[in-house]
Order: C-alpha cells, then sequence, then structure tokens
C-alpha cells in the first residue's frame, strides 16, 4: 500500500505535467473526463500517474478539432469495454467539418486579399473603385 501512495501525484505534478492548469483539472473532474481524485491523509488530492496520459488523450482529441463533449462521450465509449466504431466515424464527420472551415477560411483569405488591393477604407462608406464588401449597400438605411 505504501508504494501506490507514493507514486500517486498531487494536483500541481499533473497539471505541470500534463502541460494544463489546476483549473483546467478540476474542471475536467466535474466534467467526469478524469476519474474523482482520492485523498491522501493530510487531505491533498492524489491521482494515479495514467492521470497524466489521459490529459494528452484529451488535449489531443481537442487539437483535431473534438469538443469536450465529443471527448467525453468517446471515452464513455471506451470505458465501456466495447469500444464501438464511434471513433472512427466521429472522425470522418469532423473532417467534414474542417473541410468546410478550410473551404470559408479561403473565402475570407481571398476577400480580404481584394480588400487590400482595393484599398478599402471603411466597411460603410468605401471609396475604393470596386468594392469587395457587400456591407455597404446594407448599412444604408432601408427605405420608408
Amino acid at each position: 500500500m505504501t508504494y501506490e501512495i507514493t507514486r500517486r501525484l498531487r494536483t500541481g505534478q499533473v497539471a505541470e505535467r500534463a502541460g494544463v492548469n489546476i483549473q483546467t483539472l478540476r474542471y475536467y473532474e466535474r466534467r467526469g473526463l478524469i476519474a474523482e481524485p482520492e485523498r491522501s491523509l493530510g487531505g491533498h488530492r492524489t491521482y494515479p500517474p495514467e492521470t497524466v496520459t489521459l490529459l494528452g488523450v484529451i488535449k489531443a482529441a481537442q487539437r483535431l478539432g473534438f469538443t469536450l463533449d465529443e471527448v467525453a462521450e468517446l471515452l464513455e465509449a471506451g470505458r465501456r469495454g466495447h469500444p464501438r466504431p464511434d471513433l472512427r466515424e466521429r472522425a470522418i464527420a469532423k473532417l467534414a467539418e474542417i473541410e468546410h472551415r478550410i473551404a470559408d477560411l479561403v473565402t475570407i483569405r481571398d476577400t480580404l486579399t481584394q480588400v487590400v488591393a482595393a484599398r478599402c477604407d471603411s466597411l460603410t462608406n468605401c471609396t475604393c473603385a470596386d468594392c469587395p464588401l457587400p456591407y455597404a449597400e446594407l448599412a444604408e438605411d432601408p427605405p420608408r
């Protein structure tokens, strides 16, 4: 039992090793993403070392675009011991979502490039010859 106690990590150690802050760690506990920690005899929260790995998995999934709700659902599916093809299906859906966002960003980039090239100077009263922004008409008072 002594070995188990000594290899457990305190809150600050887990946060530092996982590259998160303590508030994030507690938030993930409240959300059920990580197990509620045990308490030491002195009342300190203690975590198994695997918590650091789990936090790394959560952060990696977030970098891939999964929301915390999606991560929680995927973790729960894995904890049931019979993972379904959820990850693959969700990855396909996330990929489609990312492709859509990329297309939107390309449109934004192209429009901003046109704004710079046209030397636009106002959203509502632009004086450039061929303003690529459609907002001037929208900003005008509607006819009464």
